[in-house]
C-alpha cells in the first residue's frame, strides 16, 4: 500500500504541476510580432554582427521594433534590404556594397625574414613574439582572418593575405580577426587604396619590403584634390576628397598605393 500511496502522490504532483504549466503558458506568453520571422527569413542567416546587432535574430526584432533602419546587411546587400523594406512596407534606400582591404602587399618574394619561426601557427600567437616578418606592421600570413571569413572570400596567397572581390560581402570579420589591424572594410566604389601599413621612415621600410610606403610625398605633390597626405611616414587618401583620378597610382614609385 505504501508504494501504491507513493506512486499515487508522485503522479498527483505531477498533474498539477503540468496544470500549472499550461495555465502559465496561455496567461504569460508574450506574443511575438509575426514580421521578426519573417525578416530573419530573409536575413542571409550568416550572423557576421556586421549590422551592429548580435545576429541576424536580433538585427530582426530591432527593425521590426524600429531601432534599426532596413540595409544594414552588409553581406545581404541591396537584394536583401529590398526583401526586409517589402515586409515592413518602407523604402529600402540604396545598400553600399563594402569590401574588405588588405593593405599590405607583403608577399614571399617582397618582404625579408628575419628568422624561421616554428611555434604555434596563428597571427595571434605570431605577433606576440614580433613575427619572423622583417616588416613588423604587416600580415604574419598564418589565416587567422581565413578561419573567421564564413564565406570562403579571403586566401593566404604566396604569404600574404588576399581577398576575393567576387566572394567577399564585406561583413568585416577577416578585419576583427587580425591582430595587426591592416584589413579594412571600405566601400566598393571607393578610392584608390595605400595597400602598406608600415609606419617606419623609408629607409626602413625599403629594407623590409620592396612594396612598402616610403614617404617620399610624390603622392601629395600629384594630387589635384589635396586628397593624400603622409603621416607617420604612411601616405593617407582621404575619400571625401578623393576624386579617383589616379595621379597618385601612377606616380608611387613602390606601387604601394593601388586602385581596387
Amino acid at each position: 500500500m505504501s508504494i501504491v500511496l507513493a506512486i499515487g502522490i508522485v503522479a498527483g504532483l505531477g498533474l498539477i504541476g503540468a496544470a500549472i504549466l499550461v495555465i502559465a503558458a496561455k496567461y504569460l506568453t508574450v506574443e511575438e510580432d509575426p514580421r521578426i520571422g519573417e525578416v530573419t527569413e530573409a536575413l542571409p542567416g550568416a550572423n557576421c554582427g556586421a549590422c551592429g546587432f548580435a545576429g541576424c535574430a536580433d538585427y530582426a526584432k530591432a527593425i521590426v521594433s524600429g531601432e534599426a533602419e532596413v540595409g544594414r546587411c552588409v553581406p545581404g546587400g541591396q537584394k536583401c534590404a529590398d526583401a526586409v523594406a517589402k515586409i515592413m512596407g518602407v523604402e529600402a534606400g540604396t545598400a553600399v556594397k563594402m569590401r574588405a582591404v588588405v593593405q599590405c602587399q607583403g608577399s614571399c618574394d617582397k618582404v625579408k625574414t628575419k628568422y624561421e619561426y616554428q611555434g604555434l601557427k596563428t597571427c595571434a600567437a605570431v605577433t606576440l613574439y614580433g613575427g619572423p616578418s622583417a616588416c613588423s606592421f604587416g600580415c604574419m600570413g598564418y589565416g587567422d582572418c581565413v578561419k573567421a571569413c564564413k564565406f570562403d572570400a579571403i586566401h593566404v596567397v604566396d604569404g600574404v593575405s588576399v581577398v576575393d572581390p567576387d566572394k567577399c560581402t564585406g561583413c568585416g570579420e577577416c578585419a576583427k580577426a587580425c591582430p595587426k589591424g591592416i584589413i579594412a572594410v571600405r566601400p566598393v566604389s571607393a578610392a584608390p587604396a595605400v595597400l602598406c601599413s608600415n609606419k617606419e621612415k623609408g629607409v626602413a621600410t625599403r629594407k623590409a619590403c620592396t612594396v612598402g610606403c616610403i614617404g617620399c610625398m610624390k603622392c601629395v605633390k600629384v594630387c589635384p584634390s589635396e586628397a593624400v597626405k603622409v603621416e607617420n611616414n604612411l601616405a593617407r587618401i582621404d575619400p571625401e576628397k578623393c576624386t579617383a583620378c589616379g595621379e597618385c597610382v601612377k606616380n608611387c614609385p613602390v606601387g604601394a598605393i593601388r586602385d581596387l
